[in-house]
């Protein structure tokens, strides 16, 4: 621990605290002060100008990610019928109905991202409870509830970010892996950051994007300047 400790404040000490970074400078930054021994994932976290508290500024959405997430993301569909059959096609492993409830019930949590018909819902309703403290409950706003079940497929192995804003107004988003080429990533964080911004609710009064950061697995966090999206 002492000798993580040690790496850490190494690193640390390439990043000026009192300094707002443009997002390039930021990315470039949190990828070279990552000290995971793995390839790290790379986080956004942005404070915004909401009261969670409030239903109409609970911040939450999904946006693709235009260079892909760096990793292979499993799925599993609640489907039936042709729809099963669809989500078979496109390679899903684990496609089913109650026999797919009960295997994730008993513990089963090998995946990444749910998919679900609407006429599914009932089914996977009843996982509320194991599915939605890990975020992994579909959503008809986040497009994982949904009858297209080839174009939400295809949207989340590409890459899809995903944000929510939390208790404190914060949203955490991960964006892509430091092992990514520096512009893709960066484009990936601008997507994210626009998609936040077309999500504004209208109830929210002065600044929105209050702080920002980036970092990495491990890593510190690196403070990004909001007036460049403003």
């Amino acid at each position: 621990m002492a000798k993580r400790g040690k790496k850490y404040r190494k690193v640390s000490a390439q990043v000026d605290r009192t300094k707002l970074y443009s997002l390039s400078e930021a990315v470039k930054l949190a990828k070279e002060t990552s000290i995971s021994k793995f390839n790290g994932t790379v986080d956004l976290a942005i404070n915004l100008g909401v009261d969670p508290r409030q239903a109409d500024q609970n911040v939450r959405g999904a946006t693709p990610l235009p260079n892909g997430s760096g990793k292979t993301v499993r799925i599993v569909v609640f489907a039936k019928g042709d729809k099963a059959v669809e989500a078979s096609k496109e390679g899903v492993e684990f496609v089913g109905g109650d026999d797919l409830a009960a295997k994730i019930s008993e513990g089963w949590m090998d995946f990444d991202q749910v998919v679900a018909t609407p006429d599914m819902m009932g089914v996977v309703g009843k996982l509320g409870r194991v599915l939605g403290p890990r975020g992994l409950m579909p959503n008809p706003k986040l497009g994982t509830v949904t009858f297209d079940i080839v174009n939400a497929l295809r949207e989340l192995k590409a890459g899809r970010a995903q944000f929510r804003v939390d208790k404190a107004g914060i949203a955490h988003v991960p964006f892509g892996k430091v092992g990514m080429d520096h512009d893709k990533l960066v484009g990936n964080a601008r997507a994210v950051i626009d998609a936040i911004v077309r999500a504004k609710p209208a109830t929210s009064k002065g600044a929105y994007l209050k702080k920002m950061a980036v970092s990495a697995t491990m890593g510190p966090g690196v403070k990004i300047d909001p007036s460049e999206f403003r």
